[in-house]
């Protein structure tokens, strides 16, 4: 191997230099003091960190550029490791007087299992790094090697980026991603890591991250035995009460998927079955009706690698995200068809909602709820106007009166009542897309698993509940006279005094907070793009 070659020239170098160099080193003076550094990942969250109190091993400074020189791969974290280094005074980092530190064990078993996080075994440099410490990180004269505290550093800097950051917020833009990004001071926190703080098992990602890293592991472990086999029904659909042995197979692949804790491989479809069935359609947003159909066939006989892919598709989405959100907030995930609504970061309701549809994508971004408006006017969009309203005119000269519209200067809007477009109250939060919540006389389509039928915005099955909800901090306002203004007929915005953080997302799968794996359709085709990006490029 090419580069394990160069790695013995270095480490005979390596020895000379360490004696030639270790009468000129002026940096072995230790702290007097150990500096607390408080580390702001996200908005008020912090993780402790401390430089290592033991900075009683010491470098030169020149051995990081020899380093860099040898490793050339490694140039792009220059600064991470100057500025580390340098607040150490180029103490190692890696190492007290008896060797490698525990974090740095815990460090290379990590990245020795990446694959667990969901992302390739492609870091720089591996098989040098495997080579280093296996050999304890030590020199030929049995003294820690710079060569291996420096190696540690950039794997960490890779690791960390890779893990807990994701791709590079460019990407996630071009991938229709304009949620804000967080934002993590890997520097602060390898000071955390080196100093024994348990940030790999305690790492700054989203709550989803570590749930969904679980699943990983058990849907590997699946296809390590084979994944499940595909299932094709000798009829439509299968009820209780029927015997058939696409029915034993219906119980086989429950059981494997945990939706059926007792397999009695029994081919009759009972009432243990029936349960477990139900249980499999909820997590995968099913109509629930304990019935084996096309719809529960075609989602069973999606292969496991593809829900793999599906698992690590959502972890990288999940390194996006910061944290902790705001401890109030309303979060809308497209995929699910769903918003829900959370107060001090605990879920307490949601409830169905209609986005648009696959031509007419509703834009993932967040905003802040400001304005509700009861009774309010439609104004129709270009695009409708031209595609539906002027031809519609053109053919019906009583179109407009019809649809209970009328002309607004140049533009034509619709009147304020029960058949309006947006329903009796739609909420606002100013944003360049043209998106809002509003309510919606077309009931019937809450009633569909799949709900992506709107031009972009989003439906609300119970908009009177939201718009109780919004302004239940505001005294001036009773169910009572929500509901009068609801159906006024006349419009009228209402400024709230506390906006409402609200998140529009794209999560086709997640785990609910009692441990439930859900998938949902990729209603957008945005998974294929995303698992293209982070599974076919090498880590950075």
């Amino acid at each position: 191997m090419p580069h394990l070659k160069r790695f013995s020239v270095i480490l005979w170098m390596n020895t000379l230099l360490i004696i030639i160099f270790s009468a000129c080193n002026n940096n072995t003076s230790q702290n007097k003091k150990n500096d607390t550094v408080p580390v702001v990942s996200l908005k008020d969250k912090t993780i402790q960190g401390s430089f290592n109190s033991k900075l009683d091993v010491f470098f030169d400074s020149s051995r990081l550029t020899q380093f860099l020189e040898a490793y050339p791969k490694l140039e792009p974290y220059k600064k991470d490791l100057d500025s580390f280094y340098y607040k150490r005074k180029f103490a190692f980092a890696w190492y007290d007087k008896n060797g490698l530190i525990e974090p740095a064990a815990n460090l290379f078993n990590r990245i020795q299992n990446i694959s667990d996080e969901g992302l390739q075994d492609t870091f720089p440099y591996i098989h040098e790094f495997i080579y280093l410490m296996k050999n304890n990180g030590m020199d030929s004269l049995n003294k820690p090697s710079p060569f291996t505290d420096f190696m540690l550093t950039s794997q960490y800097f890779i690791y960390a980026r890779n893990v807990w950051q994701g791709i590079d917020e460019k990407q996630s833009i071009s991938l229709d991603w304009l949620l804000p990004r967080k934002k993590v001071s890997y520097n602060e926190l390898l000071d955390s890591l080196v100093s024994g703080k348990d940030i790999l098992d305690n790492a700054p990602v989203y709550i989803q991250y570590g749930r969904l890293r679980s699943f990983l592991k058990k849907y590997k472990d699946i296809q390590a035995k084979g994944g499940w086999p595909q299932i094709i029904p000798e009829k439509k659909v299968y009820k209780l009460g029927d015997s058939s042995a696409t029915v034993t197979a219906l119980r086989n692949h429950l059981s494997i998927t945990e939706d059926l804790l007792e397999n009695n491989n029994s081919s009759i479809f009972d009432s243990a079955l029936f349960k477990g069935l139900v249980h499999y359609q909820e997590r995968l947003g099913l109509t629930m009706d304990g019935a084996a159909g096309p719809a529960v066939f075609r989602e069973m006989n999606i292969p496991v690698e593809k829900r793999i892919e599906q698992i690590i598709v959502n972890m990288e989405r999940s390194r996006w995200v910061p944290v902790n959100l705001q401890s109030n907030y309303i979060i809308v995930n497209i995929p699910e068809y769903k918003l829900h609504v959370y107060e001090n970061n605990k879920h307490v309701w949601d409830m169905n909602v209609v986005v648009g549809q696959p031509a007419h994508k509703t834009v993932i971004f967040n905003g802040e709820i400001k304005y509700v408006v009861f009774s309010p006017y439609w104004n129709v969009p270009p695009g409708i106007m031209r595609n539906e309203v002027m031809p519609g005119i053109q053919k019906n000269s009583n179109y407009l009166a019809n649809h209970n519209m009328e002309w607004n200067g140049g533009n034509v809007r619709q009147k304020p009542g029960p058949n309006n477009s947006l329903g009796l109250v739609k909420f606002l939060f100013p944003n360049s897309f043209d998106i809002y919540l509003h309510d919606t006389p077309a009931k019937s389509l809450f009633g569909e698993s799949s709900r992506a039928f709107s031009h972009g915005c989003i439906r609300l099955s119970d908009a009177e509940k939201m718009a109780d909800y919004l302004l239940r901090n505001d005294t001036t306002w009773s169910k009572k006279s929500i509901y009068t203004a609801m159906h006024s007929g006349k419009e009228k915005f209402v400024t709230l005094k506390n906006p409402e953080p609200v998140f529009i997302a794209y999560f086709t799968a997640w785990v609910t907070a009692d441990g439930i794996l859900n998938f949902r359709n990729d209603v957008y085709k945005r998974d294929t793009r995303l698992a293209s990006t982070i599974l076919k490029s090498p880590q950075k």
